[in-house]
């Protein structure tokens, strides 16, 4: 975990800042800026899906869609992998209903790298591969913004090119992104904060702290990372080991309380039978 000052020093740190990690779908506001550079034209509301790990919702679906359709694309093209809606109770509400493209929480993401190639007028058979031009791109924003030569690069459970460099370049990333004057990472920021529940979903941690926390710019990504940047660019990236959930909104919790910042309760309690025993406590 790296915790970094308004003007991307770090304040505190805990384990080791300069290991390297897959940051997953933290990464998206970085991929999202590397098409909007490319000539991607989409609305705030698309905007937010592309930065999206949605939840499945009719809403997430139809945001989806859209993209698609205003760029005379359809499901087919998407190369995504499948999935069943990925929020809770979108997930039942689904049923047994086969799993689909259009449902996985990456749609969003992979709707807008179908419409950039449409764009650029780049094939959009091959727009997964390493070597394509937007993957390039991609790879370029992401080593501008952080600061660090990606040091390796696989692939993400969704199918796309996933790069790894250090949790401090992943912090310093989202820090330069809160405070950057380029239009594309305002509108990024902007389009996010408007649309908090298409950046996760209802009942969701960072929708919940979106829109509870004036000017916060938050987004997780799977097996345990997050992000969040305050307005004036202080800023956590926190990968915890096991990929375990349940202590991030403790250390989210007891940073803000060292910073001032109000947010809502999100203390995780540890029950013993029908009563609350225990919480968990960060300690930092």
């Amino acid at each position: 975990m790296v915790a970094l000052d308004k003007d991307g020093q770090v304040l505190i740190k805990k384990g080791d800042a300069k290991a390297i990690i897959f940051a997953r779908s933290a990464l998206k506001s970085l991929q999202a800026a590397a098409m909007l550079r490319n000539g991607l034209q989409v609305n705030q509301k698309q905007l937010a899906l592309i930065c999206a790990s949605h939840s499945g919702s009719s809403a997430h679906i139809e945001v989806a869609r859209s993209i698609l359709s205003e760029h005379g694309l359809s499901e087919s093209d998407l190369q995504n992998a499948k999935d069943r809606p990925l929020g809770e109770i979108e997930r039942i509400n689904w049923g047994t209903k086969p799993a689909e493209r259009i449902t996985h929480n990456c749609s969003g993401k992979h709707s807008g790298m179908l419409a950039t190639c449409i764009a650029r007028g780049w094939d959009k058979h091959t727009y997964l591969n390493q070597d394509h031009p937007l993957q390039i791109a991609i790879k370029a924003e992401i080593e501008e913004m952080s600061g660090e030569q990606i040091a390796i690069t696989s692939i993400d459970g969704c199918g796309a090119p996933l790069f790894g460099f250090s949790i401090t370049g992943l912090a310093k990333a989202i820090n330069k992104l809160v405070r950057s004057s380029d239009p594309i990472h305002q509108q990024i920021v902007a389009a996010c904060q408007k649309y908090p529940e298409l950046v996760a979903g209802e009942n969701r941690l960072t929708t919940r702290m979106m829109k509870a926390v004036p000017g916060l710019f938050m987004k997780e990504g799977a097996e345990g990372v997050e992000v969040c940047a305050l307005s004036d660019g202080r800023t956590i990236a926190m990968k915890i080991i096991d990929g375990s959930w349940r202590p991030v909104a403790p250390i989210i919790q007891e940073i803000f309380q060292r910073w001032n910042v109000p947010m809502p309760d999100e203390t995780v309690k540890i029950t013993g039978g029908d009563q609350v025993v225990g919480q968990v406590v960060a300690t930092i």
